[in-house]
């Protein structure tokens, strides 16, 4: 199925692109900073992207792409970066929107944060040898201290968001790794990262997905002036 890939981010982007015309929720109004946020997330992922595709830390699976390269990587790879972030994005202004109240304190937030950087760094000084685990929890913990020092208050709600966004990401990231389908669309090389699964995906994976995401609000908020 050469197009797996192709539907999984068309899929993911389908339900968010549509309900962005909502009257309550007018989405739209985002684009132009979103745009924003989506070109420096590519710019800080795709060269470390093609990198790691060139060196072998993962690779992809010819029989579930359209072979439609650019710098090495699928074309597929390239829509990832902009239909995840478009529908994480989404999602978290829609659970606002409906849940206002999703909200940690300020003092848990500043204590979570502190040691979320903590022991990011702490595993990548003790794993320095593996470069999936290296660079990814280093820029996590860089990427949440900007933000805890200059935004506080959308930690405060992403990291509960964050956690409903796990669901659809288990599902996405699952069927890329391997889940319910034959091969992974994505392969990784485990002398690279630590080597433990969340079911078939790799736990460097949601630190992946949980800097990805905040770059993007943290433009769109930072552009929008809005919590």
């Amino acid at each position: 199925m050469d197009y797996l890939y192709l539907l999984l981010n068309l899929g993911s982007l389908s339900i968010p692109f549509l309900f962005s015309f909502h009257p309550k929720l007018k989405f739209y109004r985002y684009w132009k900073s979103l745009v924003v946020g989506i070109v420096i997330g590519m710019l800080v992922f795709i060269p470390w992207d093609i990198l790691f595709t060139k060196h072998n830390v993962w690779g992809f699976n010819h029989d579930y792409f359209l072979d439609i390269t650019w710098f090495g990587l699928p074309m597929e790879e390239w829509l990832f970066f902009i239909c995840i972030p478009y529908a994480c994005v989404f999602t978290h202004f829609a659970l606002l929107h409906y849940f206002p109240n999703m909200t940690l304190s300020l003092k848990s937030t500043k204590y979570l944060s502190y040691a979320l950087i903590s022991i990011l760094l702490f595993t990548a000084i003790l794993n320095y040898s593996k470069w999936y685990t290296l660079i990814n929890f280093l820029i996590g913990a860089l990427i949440t201290f900007i933000v805890l020092k200059k935004n506080i208050r959308l930690l405060q709600k992403y990291y509960v968001t964050f956690l409903v966004m796990l669901i659809p990401f288990f599902l996405v990231n699952g069927i890329l790794t391997g889940s319910f389908i034959e091969n992974e669309v994505v392969w990784y090389n485990n002398n690279e990262n630590l080597g433990i699964r969340l079911f078939t995906i790799p736990i460097e994976d949601t630190i992946y997905a949980f800097s990805l995401i905040l770059i993007n609000l943290f433009v769109v908020k930072s552009f929008e002036k809005v919590n």
